[in-house]
């Protein structure tokens, strides 16, 4: 007989790439919950219990049966094969496959995440204009297609990463390779890669979860200039991943202006002066 299911109660953001997919874990593993967007995100206000979940204050943070509280996607996902053993497995028995969808995930939630934000700063937030622009997003469009081109062999002629089924390596490749999909830099029609993103989107739980967050999309380019205006108190986090990218495509100047303008943050705790 298996163990009831434990109260889930996820911090979330419908566009974050991590959050999306610990949502699509949850679903995929079919197990419930409730989410909700913590108030004032990123501006660096007080939220006591957004912070109790994760003193980074970030999104994902999990709270189980309202005591046990654990942040970041993949120690979440990790948590929940571990704890739901009776629902669908995301990772595959053989250990290479295994260490093959890690490997996956930590470049999908490092150099390909980096990229989709980079192009987030240039096109929300007019971090760059002109040629520099041009400069970030042809780099973000080549670095899109050697990604591509490293997870086409890895995906084969298999219909998801995972084999017959959504795994761990299909829930992280998801989000930010749909974000390329809506941006114009999806891989060629009909190749194997277009054809994985065809039937993830057949998938309910995949297919919500990317409603969710085009949804969330909408909303930012729906709340007006002043949303994203430099002296808005919005502070976009840079993590390591995001700094790496940037300075390496020669847009070490944005972070310089953007923590002149106060604009910017790092992780929960505040820089000195």
């Amino acid at each position: 007989m298996s163990s009831p299911i434990p109260s889930l109660f996820l911090y979330d953001h419908p566009a974050s790439s991590y959050a999306q997919k610990v949502r699509m874990a949850l679903r995929l593993k079919n197990l419930p919950f409730t989410k909700e967007t913590p108030q004032n995100l990123g501006l660096g206000e007080p939220n006591a219990s957004f912070e109790s979940a994760n003193l980074r204050m970030e999104v994902p943070a999990l709270i189980i049966d309202s005591d046990f509280k654990i942040f970041d996607s993949s120690v979440i996902v990790q948590y929940l094969e571990d704890a739901f053993p009776d629902a669908p497995s995301l990772l595959p028995k053989d250990p290479r496959e295994r260490a093959v969808a890690r490997m996956i995930e930590e470049m999908c939630d490092t150099a390909y995440e980096a990229i989709n934000w980079a192009l987030g700063e240039v096109f929300w937030f007019g971090r760059a204009e002109g040629k520099e622009a041009e400069r970030i997003n042809a780099a973000a469009a080549d670095q899109t297609k050697q990604i591509h081109e490293w997870l086409t062999p890895h995906l084969g002629s298999k219909d998801f990463f995972n084999g017959d089924a959504p795994g761990l390596a299909d829930i992280c490749v998801a989000p930010v390779f749909h974000r390329s999909v809506l941006r114009g830099l999806g891989p060629a029609k009909d190749s194997a890669l277009d054809r994985w993103h065809t039937r993830m989107g057949e998938v309910p739980a995949i297919a919500e979860t990317w409603r969710e967050m085009e949804g969330g999309v909408q909303g930012m380019s729906n709340a007006g200039p002043g949303f994203w205006a430099p002296h808005s108190g919005r502070r976009r986090e840079y993590r390591d991943h995001r700094l790496e990218f940037l300075m390496k495509n020669g847009a070490g100047w944005i972070v310089n202006k953007g923590l002149e303008d106060d604009n910017v943050r790092f992780g929960r705790f505040p820089r000195v002066n």
